[in-house]
């Protein structure tokens, strides 16, 4: 071939050298740039439209209707933060179990019961004993249809979006695929944090409250428990008999070999409180009500005739002096009867317990710290612990002791099961070095007068505390959270104690060296 002119050559060359520029100095360090913000900005926009796609799927398609026994059921995986199983009892409230982690939440809607299949049941009632294998079958069932519904749905949906968005099918089959490894990952982190035993602890909201009984009392719940889906199957069975009997709750019928002690503090001079208290007192039949003080503000003798309800109430009242109860209102609650006032280390022996308190040795109706305070709360409950000694010496062990102050029950530790105490306004629950757990209760006056002085009331709390009628140890209790001045939320939440976890040890009572000294 004949070799191109001399001119021809250069031409072409200088093409060349035009369209590939020598490297530089100045390229080579463009080269090591990170990649253009816009790249990020894809990405992000690319998640933003699986995410939100996928939710959109859920919504739209992503539940399914399934009948469990008598009843109608909607099962619903939707976004949450926190996870966990929400159990909708419509008109009556809803129950909140803490039953994984992860950034999707089960919905379960009781929507109606069957008129026929609950007619089945009331005609053989022999077919009740049947009934919680039934509802676990059907409640797996659901849960197999769900999690295929619910692929779909995300898939669909992101993809959907994806083809608006973007116009490319590539792109939004990238947003499907992506979508369905988020569900995936979201199901493997729900089965790695699944806690079957969150039934034993649930939340009660709306008119539930005042319905624990549908999770079964506090002895059953501790002896009875098998697995998560047999529990849950107990609930919509016993939801499935409060629908039948009555559109009105029935009456809580706890464990008669429980004893209940209803816990309360700091009411402050509020008078909705006593019909509260009466209110819990004939629902959860207490056995006996502990007050552990700051039931007056300033305890002045004007003040005494606030007290009168507690003639009325259908339980013995035992009570400890507060920092905001003076001496006189010490002396007003000796007189009245069914109450029973702890100081000095008394000790009573009411409704099959054994109390001992001591009252606060401060009297700050003005809310001022007196020089020593520390001290003389120590000093109190130092006194009171020498007193629990003295009671065991004499072979009338305390079971319950109760002070106002944290401080002077934490010097308690070792010397009795349990402690009560008020004063924080709110609640706290801890078990002690030595063995002694505190039980310290929120304010059931909703802090009183002092509920306006923040942004937000203060709630009303108390608690319903369950004890072993034969061991006279705590078993459970139901932390009771009603919302302050102005608001109307209620919420109820069951507690074990840990020992009384399915599979726990029980853990031996505290108790001290033979001189009395706490060991090291």
């Amino acid at each position: 071939m004949a070799r191109a002119p001399a001119a021809v050559r250069n031409t072409m060359s200088r093409i060349r050298s035009i369209r590939r520029p020598r490297p530089t100095a100045e390229t080579a360090a463009l080269d090591l740039l990170p990649l253009p913000a816009n790249r990020w900005t894809r990405a992000l926009g690319l998640m933003a439209v699986v995410l939100l796609g996928a939710w959109l799927g859920l919504l739209v398609v992503g539940n399914v209707r399934v009948p469990v026994g008598p009843m109608d059921t909607t099962m619903t995986l939707r976004p949450s933060l926190t996870g966990g199983t929400k159990i909708n009892v419509s008109p009556l409230g809803a129950l909140h179990l803490d039953s994984h982690i992860a950034p999707v939440r089960l919905d379960v809607n009781v929507d109606q019961l069957d008129p026929d299949r609950s007619q089945a049941l009331v005609d053989h009632p022999e077919r009740l004993s049947g009934l919680q294998d039934e509802v676990a079958r059907d409640v797996g069932h659901g849960a197999l249809d769900l999690a295929a519904r619910s692929c779909v749905a995300v898939v669909a949906g992101a993809t959907a979006l994806g083809l608006v968005v973007y116009r490319r099918p590539r792109r939004a089959l990238a947003a499907g695929g992506l979508a369905l490894t988020l569900l995936a990952a979201s199901g493997a982190t729900a089965y790695a944090t699944w806690n079957p035993k969150s039934v034993l602890e649930p939340r009660f909201s709306g008119l539930l409250t005042s319905a624990p009984s549908l999770v079964g009392d506090a002895r059953s719940i501790v002896t009875e428990f098998d697995v998560y889906q047999n529990e849950l199957a107990r609930l919509v069975t016993n939801v499935t008999k409060l629908y039948d009997a009555t559109s009105t709750l029935p009456a809580y019928r706890p464990d008669p070999t429980t004893i209940r002690v209803l816990h309360v503090s700091d009411i402050h001079l509020n008078p909705a409180s006593w019909k509260i208290i009466a209110s819990l007192v004939k629902q959860y039949r207490v056995n006996v009500i502990v007050d552990s003080g700051d039931t007056m503000d300033h305890g002045t003798s004007a003040e005494n005739g606030f007290l009168d309800p507690i003639e009325d109430l259908d339980a013995p009242y035992v009570w400890v002096r507060g920092n905001h109860d003076s001496r006189t209102t010490q002396r007003y609650l000796e007189g009245l009867k069914n109450v029973h006032v702890l100081d000095d280390g008394r000790a009573v022996s009411v409704a099959g317990l054994r109390f001992a308190g001591i009252g606060d040795p401060q009297f700050t109706p003005d809310r001022t710290n007196k020089p020593g305070a520390e001290a003389s709360q120590e000093l109190a409950g130092a006194r009171l612990a020498t007193a629990l000694r003295d009671q065991r010496a004499a072979g009338t062990p305390v079971d319950v002791a109760v002070a106002h102050e944290p401080e002077a029950a934490r010097q308690t530790d070792g010397e009795v099961p349990l402690v009560l105490a008020g004063h924080l306004h709110h609640q706290e629950m801890e078990v002690l070095p030595y063995g002694t757990r505190l039980r310290i209760e929120g304010s059931t006056g909703g802090s009183g007068l002092r509920a306006v002085e923040g942004e937000h009331p203060d709630p009303i709390e108390a608690s319903i505390l369950y004890f072993d009628r034969d061991t006279r140890r705590l078993q459970a209790w139901d932390a009771i959270r009603l919302g302050g001045l102005g608001l109307t939320t209620a919420e109820v939440s069951r507690h074990l104690v840990e020992e009384n976890q399915p599979g726990a040890t029980r853990s031996p009572s505290p108790s001290p060296t033979p001189s009395g000294e706490r060991s090291p």
